[in-house]
């Protein structure tokens, strides 16, 4: 495989300002809400003593309602009086940016010196034929080029039409911009529950990002290229956070169907349903097969119907559709629900045919 080259035209940003107090109102003039960090690092700035205390509820806090800035990211604002009144105060506090009201979607690409894990937890979701050489593939830089090469789009890294910050440890910060009703979650690379992509973090709802030009202990958050403007996030990377359970999961509602579909697997379905609703009602039919095999102990051809349930789901991940941990989830509530003693074949048939499924992205032809 390519190896992803190693960036330069490295600027400062924002342009000619170098008081965090600038760059706090340059990013309020964005539109982004901000909040203080500690100085010289990453973290939030502390609470104030009482908001120390274990168990304390943000949401109550009557700090954020006194312009305080407790519970960091929460306290996060745009008003130029908060803000030139914490950095007035504190000038060598650094400055964070509150992603989800921001509506940012910010891909942190990692390049710490770490093990590489196996190639299955490379991609989540995505297994990898042992006939691709990997040789040389060492941070989140090659995994991301990975992903973008596996579904034929262009390396987020080399995107020049969008704000990219070099952080101090030679990594990356990508901005994007998410579109209105859009919602994402952050993640963390090596998760084994939510994650694009080994050592490729993300930064969204939830979460913050440290600013352009701000500086720490370890070196200074320095902007590549010339683009200061984050671009919309690309479709085929808002479908893969979508298939790798980055988009919260709606309140379940009744569905229509003849047969009954257990509960949790009953809510992943609901959270599939793509814009006009084809992957549900496709979900909804092959799972009600499976739970109709309830009623036939033998002869139903259960295992044909789980693994076609499976194979379509795994298309459907692929595709952006539902989240693995979502397909897993329906699949298994639904199986064994219908086999009960038969959990460990029926698992079995469902991994096989989400992997195989997954090879194969569904993308379903919606109404425009």
């Amino acid at each position: 495989m390519t190896l992803h080259a190693p960036l330069d035209d490295v600027t400062p940003s924002p342009p000619q300002l170098s008081r965090p107090i600038d760059i706090a109102r340059w990013c309020a003039a964005q539109g982004w809400p901000v909040h203080p960090l500690a100085a010289g690092r990453k973290t939030p700035a502390r609470n104030c003593p009482a908001c120390q205390a274990a168990g304390h509820d943000p949401a109550g806090c009557a700090c954020l309602r006194q312009g305080r800035w407790c519970h960091g990211f929460h306290a996060a604002t745009v008003d130029p009086e908060l803000i030139d009144s914490w950095w007035g105060a504190h000038p060598a506090f650094g400055v964070g940016v509150a992603c989800g009201p921001a509506r940012l979607v910010v891909i942190d690409v990692d390049a710490h010196p770490t093990p590489v894990p196996d190639r299955n937890r490379l991609l989540p979701g995505i297994p990898i034929d042992p006939r691709v050489d990997l040789a040389g593939l060492a941070t989140g830089f090659d995994t991301l080029a990975l992903l973008a090469a596996l579904r034929r789009a262009a390396d987020p890294a080399a995107d020049a039409s969008t704000l990219r910050v070099r952080t101090p440890s030679g990594g990356l910060h990508i901005w994007y911009r998410a579109e209105p009703g859009q919602t994402f979650l952050c993640s963390t690379g090596s998760s084994s529950s939510r994650a694009l992509a080994w050592q490729v973090d993300v930064r969204a709802h939830g979460g913050y990002i440290i600013a352009p030009g701000t500086r720490t202990q370890d070196g200074a958050y320095t902007v590549v290229g010339e683009c200061r403007v984050p671009a919309p996030l690309p479709r085929w990377l808002a479908q893969e956070l979508s298939r790798t359970g980055h988009v919260p999961v709606p309140a379940a509602r009744p569905p229509q169907q003849t047969h009954p579909i257990p509960p949790r697997a009953r809510q992943a379905v609901v959270g599939a349903g793509g814009r006009d609703g084809k992957a549900e009602r496709l979900l909804h039919r092959l799972l009600a097969d499976i739970e109709a095999c309830a009623s036939v102990p033998q002869g139903a051809g259960f295992t044909a119907k789980l693994n076609r349930a499976a194979y379509t789901a795994g298309g459907l991940v692929a595709g952006g559709y539902l989240s693995v941990h979502d397909a897993e989830t329906m699949l298994t509530e639904a199986a064994h629900h219908a086999r009960p003693g038969q959990e460990g074949r029926s698992d079995k048939i469902i991994s096989s045919g989400l992997t195989r499924g997954s090879t194969r992205p569904l993308y379903l032809q919606e109404r425009s």
